[in-house]
């Protein structure tokens, strides 16, 4: 290398956000997002950084192949199709640290909603869609990671697109709207007021819990449909509701359950006119300790 190696760590450490944010979109893993940034860099250190023009786009495309990789590898190793109870990695952070007229410029604020539905793409269409749609990087620069032509790529990231927007749903972009719902489901909860629940949500919501591989009982993953039933869950679980927080979580108005011993769970909800039509909770052990966690105060 003719270019100095803290010159090089000072290049690269301006890109690390950026290829983070892709990264977690590839994997839904905050901890794998991570590694693969890393990976990154080692390969960076390998290259004569003298010979890359645009060391940004050598960067994002290094990352995507890195994510391919191991989405391929985690595809092989699953037996079975992606557990319907997944929850990926949650982002959370402060309400009050978000301006929400500036909220989409922010690298995390893609929804678990999103992110459950990229799980159901091949790697392929996952980086196509990701590093064309979500950061619009060129079909001619995609094409060499995956080993086919620009026309190919296209087709892929056409074919993506539609299953995303076939299976993402509209939600409510205001924050103080969302806001309010999830203020009045924390006070029915605290308060015990079971049809005030069941008047939050949608009749057709979906609750999707994961709570990893090793916890049983009334507290495991699960899929729950139907706003009783869902409202019966959170019924079961009012307990709790004293110890949770208002929180953003990937962008999006959710909570943080963390009472004295650890954090015990994230939940995040989509919001369609005034009621809550999906609501996706990470309570899963061993996760949740590798997250970091800010909530509001009340």
């Amino acid at each position: 290398m003719t270019m100095d190696t803290e010159l090089l760590a000072g290049r690269f450490q301006e890109h690390r956000d950026h290829l983070r944010a892709v990264a977690y979109r590839m994997l839904g893993s905050l901890t794998e997002a991570e590694d693969a940034v890393q990976e990154a860099w080692f390969k960076l250190g390998r290259t004569d950084p003298d010979e890359i023009r645009n060391l940004g786009g050598w960067l994002t495309t290094v990352v995507g192949r890195v994510c391919l990789d191991m989405l391929r590898s985690r595809t092989a190793r699953r037996e079975q199709p992606m557990d319907e109870t997944f929850v990926p990695d949650p982002v959370i952070r402060p309400l009050s640290t978000i301006d929400p007229e500036q909220e989409v410029l922010q690298a995390d604020s893609v929804g678990l909603a999103l992110l459950i539905v990229l799980e159901t793409l091949e790697p392929a269409e996952r980086l196509t869609f990701v590093l064309h749609d979500m950061f619009t990087v060129p079909f001619d620069d995609i094409a060499p990671i995956l080993e086919r032509s620009p026309a190919a790529t296209r087709q892929l990231a056409s074919r993506a697109r539609r299953r995303v927007q076939g299976a993402t749903p509209s939600a409510e972009p205001d924050l103080g709207r969302q806001r309010r719902v999830l203020d009045a489901f924390l006070a029915a909860s605290r308060g015990g007021d079971f049809e005030a629940l069941v008047a939050l949500l949608h009749p057709d919501v979906v609750l999707r819990v994961d709570s990893g591989a090793l916890v049983r009982g009334a507290a495991a993953s699960k899929l729950v449909r139907g706003a009783r039933p869902v409202a019966e869950q959170a019924f079961t679980f009012r307990q709790f509701a004293g110890t949770a927080r208002l929180a953003l979580v990937n962008g999006t108005v959710g909570m943080v359950n963390t009472p004295a011993g650890g954090p015990r769970s994230v939940m995040a909800v989509t919001v369609v006119d005034g009621r809550i039509t999906e609501m996706y909770i990470l309570a899963d052990p061993e996760r949740l300790a590798r997250l970091e966690f800010a909530a509001e105060d009340d």
